[in-house]
């Protein structure tokens, strides 16, 4: 008589469905049917929920329809758009520089992020080129945007597992100091609208370096702090590892990328891939998971934030002086020419393009985005399928969405 272990906070599958391994075997059937003795009787019955909301980010804009047998997910749909925008029709009715605004609202955590991906993809088209000090300018702070998105899904995710409060509040004492510095320098904490193409749109304040290199200088002290508070802590290791796992065939065929597909133990950073902006400069290192599973995906932003550190120590160390922007660019009546370009960088939650195409006129012809959220939300079920209920909402938070860059 056979017997079948059953690893702690995991269910064994069932006749319906087989759980994806972290060797990439298993192939779930999404078929429905109830449990059938080995006398031929029905038992029991499935039971379809809609569920939501599950993350503070998902109130009225995010549900999951699961099916469950008992509280064990044998089949899960997540049901979005209620946040769509027509962010890329209205960047093509609009002038190219009117639409750099928008693209604050996609991921509205990493607002810099997205205006860097999308003056990118302009700064091809029209063969602009980026003054060196507004190089250094956009490195430091797409780190320092890094920094607060990834900590902000610590406390994120240990909010989703029921730890109310504490680590949210940590995580988000730290975000407002980096909110300070975009405030001081953009005039805005979150809706930036900084980049401009072939540059930034003004010089640092008086003070901004020394006020960030304090905060980078302090940073490190949050994150010992953190990692004392929940690395090893029973209750976190117990509801994540083992939980969720992603193969690393699955991620690379379902076109993962960021921390979600470095945990799966692929090694892919476009800062190391593309090398674009002066990435190439700087000494970094790419963490990269074993298993693939929840506590990995946590553990690859903690490491991720210490190598944004060390970036933003180098490139506040070697800023230069000089221009922000190139003097060949034009902000009233730009026009670039005839042709087609795809700008994308890594953004906290991966890669970030944007695709257009010129016909010539003020306007983008074409105008799309490859959103992470939205091509990274669409595994969730793969890895939700075996797993108990309890489990598909950290499952979730571990995959770091913002609905306003799934649904555009």
């Amino acid at each position: 008589m056979s017997s079948t272990t059953v690893e702690p906070n995991s269910v064994a599958p069932g006749p319906t469905q087989v759980a994806p391994q972290a060797d990439g075997t298993g192939v779930p059937s999404y078929s429905l049917a109830p449990k059938v003795t080995a006398a031929g009787a029905v038992e029991g019955e499935l039971l379809e929920v809609s569920m939501g909301p599950q993350h503070p980010s998902t109130h009225g804009v995010f549900r999951m329809d699961v099916v469950l047998d008992g509280e064990r997910v044998v089949k899960l749909k997540p049901v979005f758009g209620y946040l769509h925008r027509n962010h890329e029709k209205i960047g093509e009715n609009t002038t190219y520089l009117a639409s750099m605004p928008y693209t604050d609202r996609l991921d509205y955590f990493c607002s810099m992020t997205n205006n860097w991906a999308y003056a990118l993809a302009v700064e091809k088209l029209a063969g602009l080129q980026v003054p060196e000090r507004a190089e250094y300018l956009r490195v430091i702070l797409a780190e320092l945007t890094r920094l607060q998105n990834h900590a902000s899904l610590g406390g994120f995710l240990l909010q989703d597992m029921g730890a109310m409060g504490t680590p949210l509040m940590y995580a988000f004492r730290e975000r407002e100091k980096i909110l300070d510095l975009f405030e001081s320098l953009s005039g805005a904490r979150m809706m930036c609208n900084y980049m401009r193409f072939g540059g930034c749109r003004c010089d640092l304040p008086p003070g901004w370096v020394e006020q960030a290199k304090k905060v980078v200088n302090d940073f490190p002290g949050f994150l010992d702090e953190f990692e004392t508070l929940l690395n090893e802590n029973e209750i976190l290791m117990a509801r994540t590892q083992g939980v969720g796992l992603l193969p690393r065939a699955l991620a690379i065929s379902a076109s993962v990328t960021g921390p979600m597909l470095r945990a799966s133990g692929v090694n892919y950073d476009l800062r190391k891939v593309d090398k674009y902006g002066i990435y190439d400069r700087f000494d970094f290192r790419v963490p990269l998971g074993e298993h693939g599973d929840v506590y990995d995906r946590y553990m690859i932003r903690i490491l991720e934030m210490r190598e944004s550190l060390k970036i933003l120590q180098q490139a506040l160390r070697d800023l230069p002086e000089g221009s922000i922007i190139d003097p060949k660019a034009k902000l009233r009546g730009f026009r670039p020419k005839l042709g087609e370009a795809y700008g994308r960088i890594e953004a906290p939650k991966g890669e970030l393009g944007f695709y257009l195409i010129s016909d010539g006129s003020p306007n983008p012809y074409r105008y799309r985005v490859r959103a992470p959220s939205f091509i990274n939300l669409t595994i969730l079920e793969d890895m939700c399928l075996g797993h108990i209920v309890a489990d598909a909402v950290i499952i979730l938070g571990s995959v770091d969405i913002v609905l306003g860059e799934v649904d555009r």
